[in-house]
């Protein structure tokens, strides 16, 4: 199969890069990437990288920005952080990349374990992570021909604790590895609708 990851640079994107490349031919794709750049907050970045690479059989989203912060000192504009990137970028890739899949295509899209499990300063997060996977719950039944979509979420990772740690004491962090067996589970497999967990 052809796959597009988007956010290949990030940690989750090189590890679903990694693993699924022993099976696909990979295209990479990220803000930061020089033959396949996008921001999925920009519309216009999203068609013109489709516009380049054509049809494939599956796209998957590592991507979204977040605000953390206390929520008595949060600013719509703060809270808009999430509701741009995470959410509506994830959302842009969907509308705008169904066209682009071929029949029997998949989407793989990211939220996160604080949609179930909050913590302390993580409101816009866990407010987007559900809003993202009720927008896939919600895509599953309508895409056609054979479209599927699921969505990810994974605890903190192992390789993110350095940076992420003091906002997950106590939880258990996980390996990108393994989490890229979701993804991998997503693009390979038959299911839709899902919400795969990894924690």
């Amino acid at each position: 199969m052809k796959v597009l990851v988007i956010g290949a640079t990030g940690t989750v994107g090189k590890a679903v890069t990694t693993e699924l490349a022993t099976r696909h031919e990979v295209i990479q794709a990220s803000r930061s990437s020089s033959s396949h750049p996008v921001d999925v907050t920009q519309p216009a970045s999203i068609d013109a990288l489709f516009q380049k690479i054509g049809k494939v059989d599956a796209i998957v989203a590592t991507v979204g920005d977040l605000h953390f912060g206390p929520l008595t000192e949060m600013t719509g504009d703060q809270f808009r952080v999430g509701l741009n990137s995470k959410l509506m970028g994830q959302v842009e890739l969907t509308l705008r990349g169904q066209k682009y899949l071929n029949d029997g295509g998949s989407i793989t899209l990211t939220s996160g374990i604080v949609s179930k499990q909050p913590i302390r300063f993580g409101a816009n997060a866990s407010a987007v992570n559900n809003a993202v996977e009720g927008f896939v719950v919600g895509a599953a039944i309508e895409l056609p021909r054979g479209i599927r979509i699921n969505v990810v979420n994974a605890s903190v990772l192992q390789e993110s604790m350095p940076v992420y740690g003091p906002y997950f004491v106590g939880f258990e962090a996980v390996p990108a590895a393994r989490v890229a067996l979701a993804y991998a589970r997503s693009v390979d497999g038959l299911q839709t609708g899902q919400i795969y967990t990894v924690w």
